[in-house]
């Protein structure tokens, strides 16, 4: 099946995209199961796609979160797109620096809005006091050891206000802020800080990141609850490696801890 045959698609000619390429491209859809999936769709049915070019959709209806987790959105309400970066100068056994430099130009984006109570929900949600506002999945595509590229798919409540059931503790800037914001201006802030760091993981200012990264994150040095199997448990976040894996002190033992190993029991 053509990539384009249950998609209506709007080019963007833009100007409020001012960063040197991560914008530049930018397709709008009307309806696709996944923005991450169209992107694959193209990078393996078209000529080489330029990195930075963005796909953004109005309606997705098969969005996924970490885990497989379903991404509920209302339709033209929030803001769900992926973004194409091609970081082959990333080590493979590095590529949570990536994770880390996007998370960050997220949350820069934002912070002008919902300054302090904004942080990063480890590994890469983003949240408001208690309340996921928003989320990301990262696909890399590996060629042999190396790190050809990555497709980022982010979802953020923006303009809706209420939520399914099933949407656990989600928020948005609606509710927070009761007033509507121009989805395609936070895009664009989003697309310009995403650059930045980017940018700065490539000029391999990793230290900046990686540290920028634990300042900004949820429940970093704060008593939280957890579970692992069946066993739920007290204790404090005090950083993560640098693969990625959140490194947790329990009565004065330190642990690590990969995505599917653990769940927060705080919200």
């Amino acid at each position: 099946m053509n990539v384009f045959e249950s998609s209506i698609i709007i080019t963007l000619q833009n100007n409020i995209f001012s960063g040197l390429f991560v914008g530049q491209n930018l397709l709008t859809l009307k309806e696709v199961d996944s923005t991450n999936n169209f992107l694959k769709n193209l990078l393996s049915n078209s000529k080489p796609l330029p990195e930075g070019t963005v796909i953004m959709a109005e309606t997705q209806f098969a969005g996924r979160g970490q885990q497989n987790n379903k991404w509920h959105a209302e339709p033209g309400k929030n803001l769900t797109f992926s973004v194409l970066l091609k970081p082959s100068f990333l080590a493979i056994a590095d590529q949570f620096d990536l994770t880390r430099a996007i998370s960050l130009g997220v949350y820069d984006a934002l912070y002008p809005l919902l300054g302090d109570q904004l942080k990063i929900k480890w590994p890469n949600d983003i949240y408001y006091g208690d309340k996921k506002l928003g989320g990301m999945l990262i696909e890399n595509l590996l060629q042999g050891n190396q790190l050809k590229s990555a497709i980022i798919g982010i979802g953020l409540n923006i303009n809706q206000e209420n939520f399914p059931d099933g949407a656990g503790n989600a928020t948005s800037i609606k509710q927070i802020l009761q007033k509507d914001y121009d989805l395609q201006a936070i895009l664009a802030d989003i697309c310009n800080n995403i650059e930045a760091y980017y940018l700065n993981l490539k000029a391999g200012k990793t230290d900046l990141i990686r540290n920028t990264y634990l300042t900004r994150l949820y429940g970093f040095n704060e008593i939280k609850r957890f579970k692992v199997s069946e066993v739920e448990f007290e204790g404090k976040i005090i950083g993560v490696k640098e693969n990625g894996l959140l490194v947790i002190n329990q009565n004065n033992k330190e642990s690590t801890y990969n995505l599917k190993e653990i769940k927060f029991l705080n919200n």
